[in-house]
């Protein structure tokens, strides 16, 4: 199972709806939330923009460009699309403290804009991954399908939640971030923004592979013996040790959760049927490549959970073949895996 196939196995049981995405912008809401309070004080302008037919790489350029600033002096969170409505923090070095009027950053049209919602200073340039997770708001058009399916298992989604895969866009637009890095571990020279993304993709794809394994033995949610447990919100991980009754209920409160390998050096943490289904999952010769590749660059094992649950997830017919779904998701998980789970939606609009 690769992870640029059209879908990975379903958890849930088969498709129960055909719908369109992305038909627009507005029908794909992004809003982070934030990971901290903002000191007050500080040589970082911290700025939270709306943004609409632009990514975050775009809106960086254009911040830097109005500050007068090199790239490198803006930070942000998160990546976010350009074919939808985001709202996302980006911070703009400023050692004097002075900034451009703030009207003059603002752009309005047809095909984009960007606002200002609020802004403030700060002690320190915004990292990567400071941000609490993302609450989306996502509008499903020419919906086909029972609705009493669909809202069944909306049901089953919001109390069981779904497989954490990876999302597609972690593989690239055509899908080839996989082959690329299994040339770039065959000797392809690459750039070194281009390396990060394709180990990460080589990862994703491992991972990916592992978790569909657990799917299919409708294990991606339940403990194995040799199990390895992540801490919910949290990279903590603790195990393998005897399954007890604690460790049951912390598993159905969704405290902790079972984990599968981000493939690095060394020996795999889990041991006996988990660390089996593991092994078999990734014994493939292109596995053991893509394997072999990231040993080789000297990434270190971590792990990652399983399954990941949407909070608030709540739905409203807006129209009898339209859709609207809310949602919050943590850091470094896709709105996409939630909707593969209800069946075949198809974007409309290309993200990037």
């Amino acid at each position: 199972m690769s992870a640029q196939e059209p879908t990975l196995p379903r958890a849930h049981g088969p498709s129960v709806l055909g719908a369109n995405m992305r038909t627009t912008p507005e029908d794909f809401l992004v809003e982070e939330l934030p990971g901290f309070e903002p000191s007050g004080s500080g040589e970082h302008l911290l700025l939270t923009i709306e943004k609409r037919g632009m990514n975050t790489a775009f809106a960086a350029r254009r911040i830097a460009e109005w500050a007068g600033v090199g790239e490198v002096a803006i930070g942000y969170a998160g990546l976010k699309d350009r074919n939808a409505v985001t709202r996302q923090r980006f911070s703009v070095h400023l050692p004097k403290r002075v900034a451009p009027d703030l009207a003059t950053l603002e752009t309005s049209g047809d095909n984009e804009h960007l606002r200002v919602l609020e802004h403030t200073w700060h002690a320190r340039k915004l990292p990567r991954g400071a941000l609490a997770g993302n609450r989306f708001v996502l509008v499903l058009r020419e919906v086909a399908g029972a609705r009493e399916a669909i809202e069944s298992r909306l049901q089953s989604i919001a109390a069981r939640g779904v497989p954490n895969y990876f999302g597609e866009q972690r593989f690239g637009r055509e899908g080839d971030n996989v082959a690329n890095a299994m040339a770039m571990f065959a000797g392809r020279r690459v750039r070194r923004e281009q390396r990060t993304l394709l180990l990460s993709a080589a990862r994703s794809e491992l991972f990916n592979r592992v978790l569909a394994s657990r799917v299919q033995s409708a294990s991606w949610d339940q403990a194995l013996d040799g199990e390895v447990w992540l801490l919910d919100g949290s990279r903590s991980v603790f195990g393998p040790e005897p399954f007890n009754d604690e460790l049951a209920q912390r598993l159905a409160a969704f405290d902790i959760h079972p984990s599968g390998p981000l493939w690095g050096k060394g020996e795999l943490r889990s041991q006996g049927d988990a660390a089996a289904v593991e092994v078999a999952a990734l014994s493939g010769d292109d596995a053991a490549a893509l394997r072999a590749g990231l040993e080789a660059e000297g990434l270190k094992h971590e792990r990652r959970a399983l399954r990941l649950k949407p909070t608030d997830l709540a739905w409203d017919w807006l129209d009898g073949d339209v859709l609207q779904l809310a949602f919050s998701l943590p850091p470094g998980t896709y709105a996409t895996v939630v909707l593969a789970e209800l069946g075949d939606v198809r974007a409309l609009g290309r993200s990037g």
